[in-house]
């Protein structure tokens, strides 16, 4: 098990959640689901569910613990992305059924989680040392909602 595993609280979609992403990324799956066995604050024996699940290999959990405070841009998760194709594919994924675009390749998806949808080659062209590109690589991310990696080459290229 890893030392670090991200834990995500839901009211009640904890499960669903956890097979909804793992629908989404290769190397995913729910591993396990657990009632808790015992009453708790959040309801009697077995209302309660753990959810063991991994995305892209890594290890998450998350809980149906009923509501208790909702997610909100404090905490997402970025997915690099390698292509255009790839950044459309999440996007649309994690947006379908419910989710809501955001500026700046961030969206949030049905379950209310914050997800940034990330072309690999903002990076690059945000950290080139010619600062006059980046600053144009900038200021179009900064106008788009979903990420146009063609936008952003062209920006900085100074064609946009």
């Amino acid at each position: 098990m890893s030392k670090i595993v991200p834990h995500l609280w839901y009211a009640r979609e904890a499960e669903e959640a956890a097979r909804f992403y793992a629908s989404i990324f290769p190397d995913s799956r729910v591993d396990r689901v657990t009632g808790v066995a015992n009453e708790t604050p959040s309801g009697p024996p077995e209302s309660v569910k753990v959810v063991e699940f991994t995305l892209f290999g890594q290890p998450f959990l998350a809980i149906s613990a009923g509501p208790l405070d909702t997610f909100n841009h404090s905490i997402s998760f970025v997915v690099n992305c390698d292509d255009q194709a790839e950044v459309d594919r999440y996007w649309d994924a994690l947006i379908a059924g419910g989710g809501k675009a955001e500026q700046c390749g961030w969206l949030k998806d049905k379950f209310g989680l914050s997800w940034q949808i990330v072309p690999k080659a903002l990076g690059k062209l945000m950290k080139d040392a010619d600062r006059t590109k980046a600053a144009r690589v900038g200021t179009a991310m900064l106008k788009m909602v979903k990420l146009d990696i063609k936008a952003l080459e062209a920006a900085y290229e100074g064609k946009a």
